[in-house]
């Protein structure tokens, strides 16, 4: 739902763009696009390198293009946050002027530009800019009505993964082994490298039971948003790091939980009758490249959630799939800061894991799910 903004000056706008963020970014540029005096959300991308080199025209024609295709959007505010110092001009006036003149010719008007530096703040639009900015002191993120605290830490606060301990990955490592058995002999499938130098000889009942809930992935995915990710047992976990770490069953994991069950059953039939040489569904396809209906935020929040405790729970060698999943639950939620080091992650244990090297990709790209772009 897009925020009405209601800023007397530029400094109570600033204010409020921690709030539309979810953070308090740093080094980024962000445009708050606006339609008759409503925000339409915010985006934020890593400010070049070069201040003033060919970089800055590069992202300022990325996010000009990204605010164009908000089809409602008839103007835009502009922030640049930097560890830079206010000088005689303020800093990344290049970046900004580029991004000017470049909205400009789009038909989009730019109401202000501001930047949030080290030591001051300003417009660059004021030709009456006080030596040294103003103070920041005048910039304060107050908590919203309602309630809402306000953001502390930046773009990259809350992607580190939970810490569990020794014992609970302990757990999770014997639950994981335990599931390899009973697959092996129950289905025949052949543990992977990691678990067959440790596989144990005796079945556990409970991986027997839990290899039988596997038959109905899409019952199981919807359960698993349901589960407590702070509590969650050790054989689910195992049991969602296993359908996690085999990319056709990871695939349909991501399209059930960016769309319903139905979606989860579908998914699974196409699966099915593509190993059998039929062509899978462009439409099912599209959903990873964030095409389509636009998911519900709770169910992919949850969905992160869960597959970051996983990610931690496993034993190392097991956790580039569910890694790259957070990759991808992160990115189709528009963090595309955390999206990448979860990739970057995955890449470091499997080195050439495919989603992996797809989300970090759309990331290289500036590329966003289409759904970004369209209202709620």
């Amino acid at each position: 739902m897009p925020t009405i903004v209601r800023a007397a000056d530029a400094a109570q706008f600033l204010s409020l763009v921690p709030h539309l963020l979810g953070f308090v970014p740093s080094r980024s540029l962000v445009v708050v696009p606006m339609c008759r005096g409503r925000s339409l959300g915010a985006m934020r991308v890593d400010l070049p390198a070069d201040p003033a080199g060919a970089a800055s025209d590069a992202v300022a024609a990325t996010v000009v293009g990204m605010a164009c295709r908000i089809a409602d959007a008839d103007g835009a505010m502009v922030v640049v946050y930097t560890d830079a110092a206010v000088t005689g001009i303020l800093p990344h006036r290049a970046l900004v002027q580029s991004l000017c003149d470049r909205a400009d010719a789009c038909g989009l008007l730019i109401a202000d530009a501001l930047v949030v530096a080290a030591d001051g703040w300003g417009s660059y639009l004021d030709r009456d800019l006080v030596p040294g900015g103003r103070p920041l002191t005048e910039l304060v993120t107050h908590d919203r009505p309602g309630g809402t605290a306000a953001p502390v830490g930046d773009q990259a606060s809350g992607a580190a993964l939970p810490k569990p301990d020794g014992a609970a990955r302990a757990a999770v490592a014997q639950a994981a082994r335990a599931l390899d058995a009973a697959l092996t002999a129950i289905c025949g499938i052949a543990p992977s490298a990691a678990a067959s130098r440790s596989a144990s000889p005796r079945i556990d009942p409970a991986a027997l039971e839990a290899a039988c809930e596997l038959d109905d992935l899409p019952s199981l995915f919807e359960q698993a948003l349901e589960w407590n990710p702070v509590s969650l047992a050790p054989m689910r976990a195992a049991m969602i790091g296993w359908c996690l770490g085999r990319p056709a069953l990871r695939d349909v994991a991501l399209v059930q939980w960016a769309s319903d069950q139905a979606g989860g059953d579908v998914a699974m039939d196409a699966q099915r009758k593509w190993e059998d040489g039929a062509e899978y569904p462009s439409d099912l396809a599209s959903v990873m490249w964030g095409e389509g209906r636009r998911p519900y935020p709770q169910r992919l929040e949850g969905a992160l959630e869960l597959a970051r405790v996983v990610a931690a729970l496993l034993p190392k060698a097991r956790r580039a799939g569910a890694l790259a999943v957070c990759g991808w639950l992160a990115w189709a939620l528009g963090r595309s800061t955390h999206a990448d080091r979860y990739a970057a992650q995955a890449l470091r244990i499997e080195r050439r894991h495919g989603l992996a090297e797809i989300v970090r990709s759309f990331v290289a790209a500036g590329h966003l799910p289409d759904w970004a772009f369209r209202p709620e």
